[in-house]
């Protein structure tokens, strides 16, 4: 006697309301048909502008200033923090949010070298150095050997850190470098090649800027609830 096999019951449908809200935890309900109100799109744009603003200027001030929290990134990584629990506080989509952490971490982290560029273009001298060493570094993104020089100032004493702007496989020791410094000391000298603000650093801080204002904003508006906006 053949004995019947039960027979395979398939999962149970998921429930829309379920779906709806995974979706509205993940990605944030927008809970508006059409385009998003204007005001809320203006609150997004406010709020991911002021959130990149507080990033790049601490940076800068702390370039300007010499000041070790501001410019070590500490400061930096607080506005980053405050712009993630304002969208929290708004019950924005997490991926959104981390998204947005993501982007602010990497803006912290290229601020330094562009906050640097503009105090040495701002107040920098520039004056000749002596060729200590010739160095390899490490690769470039372009896959180019970077060359590291030591060097000292007119009276032999080295300026602390390597120059790899103007130092190349055809520079010896003994020769001479034109440096840009700051009198004031608080951000570190580099090799002069043409211009002294890095134009390259420059654009992928504004790239990069330019992306955490756009998902901000994204969050801020797909946060919109009508339920919210019905208690105002």
């Amino acid at each position: 006697m053949r004995i019947p096999r039960p027979r395979r019951q398939s999962p149970p449908p998921v429930e829309p309301h379920l779906l709806t809200h995974v979706t509205a935890t993940v990605w944030g309900p927008a809970e508006f048909i059409g385009l998003p109100p204007w005001r809320l799109a203006a609150k997004g744009l406010v709020t991911g502008v002021l959130g990149a603003g507080l990033i790049v200027g601490c940076g800068i001030a702390g370039a300007w200033t010499g000041w070790p929290a501001l410019g070590g990134g500490e400061a930096g990584l607080v506005a980053v923090a405050v712009l993630a629990v304002r969208l929290l506080a708004l019950r924005a989509g997490r991926a959104l949010i981390g998204i947005v952490v993501v982007l602010g971490v990497c803006l912290v982290a290229q601020t330094p070298q562009v906050a640097a560029g503009m105090v040495l273009a701002e107040r920098g001298h520039t004056r000749s150095a002596v060729v200590v060493s010739v160095e390899h570094g490490d690769q470039t993104g372009a896959g180019e050997d970077r060359y590291l020089c030591s060097v000292t100032d007119r009276d032999g004493e080295p300026l602390g850190v390597r120059i790899w702007r103007g130092c190349g496989p055809s520079v010896r020791p003994g020769d001479a470098l034109t440096v840009v410094y700051d009198p004031e000391g608080r951000v570190p000298p580099r090799g002069v090649t043409g211009e002294v603000t890095d134009w390259g650093a420059v654009r992928g801080l504004a790239v990069t800027s330019g992306g955490l204002v756009v998902v901000s904003a994204l969050a801020v508006v797909r946060s919109f609830r009508l339920r919210s906006a019905a208690h105002r």
